[in-house]
């Protein structure tokens, strides 16, 4: 019979719709930053849909929820799924809300069809995803994983000083179950794609074989305030000049290095931010990403090297900060094959696939054995208020999703 079992398209999305209700913004997206007001009622009508589909309901102390559907051999590990319900300040309505809403829908399908598993069925929604409001990104799943300290974490203070732990106790979700009490016989993660390889290749699933690796840096270059209009310009040390400079540098690193190459500058402030002052300081992110670790660390010299040389061109002087290093991660092979034959029973065409952004499987992978399924998402556009995906595909995505999970959660040890 669970061989042709198949979620319920019609429900799945419904509930997408109604997540995408909270924090919903002007031009049909979402803003849902991690421990916010908005977030917390997110995440209270997912424990409420979680509770209604009869599961025990865990928070532990960094705020990741995890809600756990009993097996016949309840004292095996469970086979997890999940992701994360925060999202970017102009964010979309399917980065990692998707993941974690497919979870659900599998664990309601099972119920109507009164499907016993051997090992238990948990679904995680992991705390700080985004890393839009706090540092670092995948933090719930980084603090599960042993990667960040609980206490130290605690600490990680946003813009407007408000630490994790005092925005998580603001909201009623720092909980009281110790960090990584409970571990997975197996993890998946159901994801859109985030990018337009799959759409481009006409592939309705992609089988994640890896993830990129990752490095964020905070860069300070430091010059000197001066009059706009009586200052000539060779004698200015104007760090927004210097900055100007080094940017396209910085993108040199990712285009040296193709096809998988990735730089990107993000947050950028100039100071004093005035209109007839020579900026004196001028701060922003770099975000460096491949898959492979050795033209990581190339990248990575290669940004304090080419930093150093523009600034001293200048007589500026400049501070590259590292902020945050994912290395590049393989999954788990059988996991990946569980994706691979549910794709196949389902008929559906797919492709293997690195992804080229982090994902709380990224740590988990760490603890359990991990996989991840993409699906497509209208022209690869995410992290965006018109982020889209099709009805279909996110049934699809899903119902690849229950069968890795019952492949897994059926008959013998995991995977």
């Amino acid at each position: 019979m669970t061989r042709n079992l198949q979620v319920d398209g019609q429900r799945l999305w419904q509930s997408l719709v109604e997540m995408a209700k909270i924090g919903e913004t002007a031009k049909g997206g979402v803003c849902r930053l991690a421990l916010s007001d908005v977030d917390k009622t997110g995440r209270d009508l997912f424990v409420g849909w979680c509770e209604e589909a009869g599961l025990t309901v865990r928070v532990d102390k960094i705020g990741n929820i995890f809600a756990r559907r009993p097996g016949r051999l309840d004292g095996r590990s469970a086979i997890g799924t999940g992701s994360h319900l925060d999202s970017q300040p102009t964010g979309g309505r399917f980065d990692g809300v998707y993941g974690v809403l497919a979870g659900l829908e599998v664990i309601r399908i099972l119920n109507d069809y009164r499907v016993e598993t051997d090992a238990p069925v948990e679904l995680a929604m992991w705390t700080n995803e985004e890393g839009a409001r706090f540092d670092p990104a995948m933090m719930g799943s980084g603090v599960y994983a042993g990667v960040f300290a609980l206490e130290a974490t605690w600490e990680h203070r946003d813009r407007e000083g408000i630490s994790v732990e005092e925005a998580l106790t603001s909201i009623g979700y720092k909980g009281s179950e110790n960090i990584g009490e409970h571990r997975f016989g197996a993890f998946f993660e159901a994801h859109i794609e985030q990018g337009p390889i799959l759409e481009n290749e006409e592939k309705t699933i992609g089988i994640v074989s890896g993830v990129q690796g990752i490095r964020w840096y905070d860069v300070i270059v430091t010059g000197h305030e001066a009059h706009a209009g009586p200052t000539p310009m060779r004698m200015r040390r104007d760090a927004l000049a210097g900055a100007a400079a080094l940017i396209p540098k910085i993108y040199d690193l990712a285009l040296d290095r193709p096809p998988f190459g990735r730089a990107t500058v993000g947050d950028f402030h100039s100071e004093p931010a005035s209109r007839n002052t020579v900026p004196g300081v001028v701060r922003f992110s770099v975000d460096l990403r491949h898959p492979d670790e050795g033209r990581l660390a190339d990248m990575d010299a290669g940004l304090k090297a080419v930093a150093a040389s523009v600034v001293e061109e200048r007589g500026l002087a400049c501070t590259v900060n590292d902020v945050w290093h994912s290395p590049p991660v393989a999954f788990d092979p059988q996991c990946v094959a569980a994706v691979g034959n549910g794709a196949e029973l389902m008929g559906y065409p797919a492709m293997e696939i690195v992804s080229g952004a982090g994902h709380d499987a990224v740590y988990v992978s760490r603890t359990a054995p991990t996989g991840m399924i993409f699906i497509p998402c209208k022209d690869g556009i995410s992290h965006n208020e018109i982020e889209s995906a099709t009805p279909e595909d996110v049934e699809a995505g899903a119902n690849v999703l229950l069968h890795a999970i019952l492949a897994c959660a059926q008959g013998t040890e995991v995977p």
